[in-house]
């Protein structure tokens, strides 16, 4: 193998393995957040959540009145995410 790829292939993986650093270090820094930030931020998750079944259950409803109940659902669902 050629000495200029073996020189390369070292500056790559430290290129790399500093960019992983950097990651980590991004990741594991995060404000500390107080216990109402903490409840709303779980809210919004779970809501989110519900929102993506609703939404599911909606493609598959098949009769009217399921139909218009899943509506329902995500209307109220997306009203609530907006107000957070």
């Amino acid at each position: 193998m050629c000495y200029r790829r073996l020189v390369a292939r070292g500056w790559e993986s430290k290129a790399v393995e500093s960019q992983q650093e950097d990651a980590r270090a991004a990741a594991t820094w995060r404000p500390e957040l107080t216990p109402a930030e903490k409840a709303r931020a779980e809210r919004r998750a779970l809501l989110e959540l519900a929102l993506v079944q609703a939404q599911a259950e909606l493609r598959a409803a098949r009769q009217a009145a399921h139909r218009e109940m899943v509506q329902r659902k995500l209307e109220a669902l997306k009203a609530e995410l907006g107000t957070l």
